[in-house]
């Protein structure tokens, strides 16, 4: 049985990014808990593969087709999610791209494409869902950073700006709505086996052996991995901490 602290049951999450990589590993966590889950993106065959795998573990999914850029798209979005399951709890931040380039290699066009994904579209969407998460009574942002929040990486200029400046919005949300009960926190995942790190691990050689030495976990990250810090993030177990970024790395950040 869910302990009432974390039980999820009733509640409304949106999800975006949420089909596939870390998204689908907390929307999987979030519905075991019992959440009701929108998924967010922009592939439609993915995000329906998504939706099903969430109904069948007994909840209500949806999936909404949204450019997370779009401040039109995402009020459509939020209003469409809001109608259909009649309130919004719950947010998570979770869609990001990068684009691996030095920075003296970069385009201006390729680092207003990654700000804009990654950090701007957590403002769109936290500024949508605000009225849906106040009038909740209880209501909970999860912006994703990266290890990129913390470290420099030569070769993701944009994307470690991006990410840091997820956790400054962090702490500008939690400190302005604290009042309205709503908590804002942010996951910093470590080096998890997704499509993004596949990528990575094709372009940057030798990645893959400086991970696994740097972890103590001795292993890369699974998406299952982040379904306990989303509920824990999501439900009234959490409803002291705010402002936070929560690294999810296998010990990745404190490695000596």
């Amino acid at each position: 049985m869910t302990s009432s602290r974390f039980d999820l049951r009733g509640k409304v999450a949106i999800v975006t990014g949420g089909n596939g990589g870390i998204g689908l590993g907390m929307a999987r966590g979030l519905a075991d808990a019992g959440a009701d889950i929108a998924v967010v993106g922009r592939n439609e065959a993915k995000s329906k593969a998504a939706v099903e795998d969430l109904r069948q573990r007994g909840v209500r999914a949806i999936a909404v087709a949204t450019d997370v850029t779009d401040k039109a798209a995402v009020e459509a979005m939020v209003a469409r999610v809001a109608k259909e399951f009649g309130r919004i709890d719950v947010l998570v931040n979770n869609a990001g791209m990068s684009i691996r380039k030095p920075p003296h290699e970069l385009e201006l066009e390729e680092w207003n494409k990654v700000i804009d994904t990654n950090l701007t579209s957590a403002f769109v969407c936290s500024k949508a869902a605000y009225p849906a998460l106040k009038a909740s009574g209880r209501g909970k942002v999860i912006n994703i950073g990266s290890m990129m929040s913390i470290f420099g990486a030569s070769f993701a200029p944009a994307y470690a700006a991006s990410k840091g400046g997820i956790v400054q919005f962090t702490r500008a949300c939690a400190n302005a709505w604290a009042a309205d009960n709503i908590q804002v926190n942010a996951i910093l995942p470590g080096w998890i086996d997704t499509d993004l790190t596949r990528g990575a691990r094709q372009q940057v050689t030798g990645l893959h052996e400086r991970v696994l030495a740097r972890t103590p976990a001795g292993r890369w990250g699974h998406i299952d991995d982040f379904a306990g810090i989303a509920v824990f993030l999501a439900s009234p177990g959490s409803d002291f901490v705010t402002g936070t970024a929560i690294p999810v790395d296998g010990g990745f950040s404190v490695m000596g």
